[in-house]
């Protein structure tokens, strides 16, 4: 393994970060997963809206709003970039070494209380399982460069040391193999092609309840256990109603991208959710001090919004 090996030409100071990430979005983060992808996409030089088309299929599971997160099948099929598992039996930074300069990436879990991309969320304040994809590694200098979130940063020193686990404390983590072997730049005429595709397939998966509707449900029941427990609000508002705004927002961008005049109305009730949703989450916030909390009528608007989108979807691109 070299001391010192990068993938990308790119640089933290000035890395531009892909219009999904903008501030001025609702929600200009999502979940981990999917913003990694974003931003890995981006850098290598695909448009990552395209492969958006599986948060058509995403809904509540009775617990949380879906985890939603770009399915390696769909990102073979669109941009030629193999995704699976690998076997971590070497240390973490032996694996991202050799893969590096075997011209792969690898997601990597990491522990956010080292990463300082996170000051003020987790950085030196929580453990916070994460995903990250390093793409400069420097074993000498103990600095790495790294994908997360919403960006690329670097970090060095006793950071470099706790997220690699240079102690080799711990089990070790889920990695993945990115492998860039047979990435394919594809015509605009292909990668429509392949994304209405994966916009039928998706479709197809949708839930046959409205999820904001079961949701909405589930609020109402946890409300009281809420009241009671006001320091589990972030956690639980990540789950629920964030991750459904998130959703929304960037299944918006999705609809937005296949450029179709007869389902332009779909992105109108999608945005809507999604700003609807941050309101009810700004009025959720209310039991932080101990508040009554009425977000039904948010929840059923949202949940009009969902339906009139997917019977817009389905009724032009379902089979």
């Amino acid at each position: 393994m070299t001391d010192t090996v990068r993938l990308l030409p790119i640089d933290a100071a000035t890395y531009v970060r892909h219009p999904l990430h903008a501030p001025d979005r609702d929600w200009p983060e999502t979940n981990c997963y999917v913003d990694l992808w974003i931003e890995v996409l981006h850098a290598l030089g695909h448009d990552p809206v395209a492969g958006l088309a599986f948060t058509l299929g995403a809904g509540f599971d009775g617990d949380q709003w879906e985890f939603f997160k770009y399915p390696a099948e769909d990102v073979w099929a669109l941009y030629g970039i193999q995704v699976r598992e690998i076997n971590v039996w070497r240390s973490i930074e032996e694996h991202i070494g050799l893969h590096l300069a075997l011209g792969h990436l690898l997601t990597v879990e990491v522990d956010s209380w080292f990463l300082p991309d996170t000051a003020g969320v987790s950085y030196q304040l929580d453990h916070q399982k994460t995903t990250i994809v390093p793409q400069h590694l420097d074993t000498v200098g103990r600095r790495l460069g790294y994908f997360h979130n919403a960006g690329y940063y670097e970090l060095e020193g006793d950071d470099y040391a706790g997220a690699l686990r240079l102690d080799g404390a711990g089990l070790a983590p889920y990695m993945e193999l990115v492998s860039l072997e047979r990435q394919v730049r594809r015509s605009a005429t292909d990668l429509r092609e392949r994304a209405l595709g994966l916009t039928r397939g998706h479709l197809e998966r949708r839930p046959e309840r409205n999820p904001v509707d079961a949701m909405a449900a589930r609020v109402a029941t946890d409300l009281p256990w809420l009241l009671e427990h006001p320091d589990r609000f972030h956690g639980y508002a990540f789950g629920s109603l964030r991750q459904c705004g998130a959703w929304a927002s960037t299944a918006a961008a999705f609809v937005r991208w296949l450029d179709d005049a007869t389902v332009r109305s779909a992105a109108d009730e999608l945005d809507a959710i999604s700003s609807l949703a941050k309101t009810a989450q700004f009025k959720l916030a209310r039991v932080l001090a101990g508040r009554t909390v009425d977000v039904a009528e948010q929840l059923s608007t949202m949940a009009a919004h969902w339906h009139g989108a997917m019977t817009t979807l389905a009724e032009r691109y379902g089979n």
